[in-house]
């Protein structure tokens, strides 16, 4: 999946020595990931170049004379464009001059450095896996690592994903973002431990028929079948009643072949599988309309409501979508319940009874939409970033 980075907002401070530096706010899916120098950006390109060459996007040059505003603001936006471009490319995101980098950019941001430490990751039935780690691990090694210790097997660990997650008072269960393979888990929960958020290991597809290819590892059976009655618990999906007492009746036995049959059974279920976002507003069909939304199986599925209080089902087709936009909105906020957060607009370009026209989302959970589902039923990005 490509990834949603953005610089909303930079400071000017003051060197140790004198003199002043600006210090850039890098945000990964919404949410602040590290803080940046443009010499240390500088300085990261040129290790780039003399590995992947002219493959890279050009990098905004230095000002010799002092920056007006609008030269600041030039800059900043250049540079966000710089990341977008260069995290399109896996090579590079994959390669250890990316990773080192930004590890080492968001230990010091956030003032953790590398040790020994324990990380408890959480499965859909609120059991959880401690693991040993090091704070300095990324999210691809300890997901090996649990995978390891649940018995999963390795051709199969490119299914599931870490999250973040919150649990709120009332109940109900929002999956934060997905935690991006070179992210510092460790980290990136320390940094958003006034939310109290926790890590969690889930399925990272949203084809159901997917399923089948999982059948013969008992583990990632028991992943799934726990993610399936979380979903029917949270009310994600809503079997009818016939289907639940046959659900019921397949649970209550819980051996090996009931619990496949409960899967075979569940995938029959309207949403089974997606995964459902925050509450939200959007512009469809007109401005002010609230929005649940759920995401997966190639589409993007609605309940609308309207201003004027009606309610409408609709179904948005990714085959019928040409563009992504994702455009940051206002000023970065301080929540109490998401820490550092932005205001995202993702607009698409949408095939509408024959006619084209933008459809507007302003969410938090970009990247659970702003989503194209392969015909293999790998999730990657299909965006335009403004």
């Amino acid at each position: 999946m490509k990834m949603h980075f953005s610089i909303p907002v930079s400071e000017q401070l003051l060197e140790k020595f004198g003199g002043r530096y600006v210090l850039y706010s890098v945000y990964l899916e919404g949410f602040l990931f590290c803080k940046v120098r443009y010499s240390q950006l500088h300085h990261w390109n040129e290790q780039l170049r003399r590995i992947f060459g002219s493959t890279l996007p050009a990098f905004p040059p230095k000002f010799y004379l002092a920056m007006t505003k609008s030269m600041a603001d030039e800059r900043r936006s250049q540079l966000e464009q710089y990341l977008q471009s260069v995290t399109l490319d896996p090579s590079i995101t994959n390669s250890d001059t990316f990773i080192s980098f930004f590890r080492k950019l968001q230990q010091d941001t956030f003032k953790i450095q590398t040790q020994r430490a324990s990380l408890d990751v959480y499965l859909a039935d609120g059991r959880n896996v401690r693991l040993d780690i090091q704070t300095s691990d990324t999210a691809e090694r300890i997901l090996e690592v649990v995978s390891y210790k649940m018995g999963l097997s390795r051709e199969l660990i490119g299914y599931f994903s870490l999250f973040l997650i919150q649990d709120h008072s009332n109940g109900v269960l929002s999956v934060v973002k997905k935690v991006a393979e070179f992210e510092l888990p460790y980290v990136s929960l320390q940094s958003m431990k006034e939310s109290y958020c926790k890590i969690g290991i889930r399925k990272w597809y949203m084809d159901p028929s997917l399923d089948k290819m999982l059948m013969d590892c008992r583990a990632s059976v028991n992943l799934l079948y726990m993610q399936a009655l979380q979903e029917i618990e949270k009310n994600w999906v809503k079997p009818t009643y016939g289907q639940m007492q046959k659900l019921q009746l397949l649970q209550k036995a819980s051996n090996k072949m009931k619990v496949k049959q409960f899967l075979e059974l569940v995938q029959e279920v309207p949403h089974y599988g997606y995964i459902q976002l925050d509450p939200c507003t959007c512009d469809y069909p007109e401005e002010g309309c609230s929005a649940a939304v759920h995401v997966g199986n190639n589409e993007i599925s609605c309940c609308i409501k309207s201003p004027g209080n009606q309610t409408k089902e609709v179904s948005f087709k990714i085959n019928r979508v040409r563009c992504w936009q994702v455009t940051f909105l206002g000023a970065v906020t301080e929540s109490k319940d998401q820490g550092h957060e932005q205001t995202l607009e993702l607009r698409f370009e949408y095939n509408d009874s024959e006619s084209w026209r933008w459809v507007v989302f302003y969410t938090k959970q970009v990247s659970f939409k702003a989503v194209k589902i392969k015909a293999s039923g790998e999730m990657e990005a299909a965006s335009q970033w403004s």
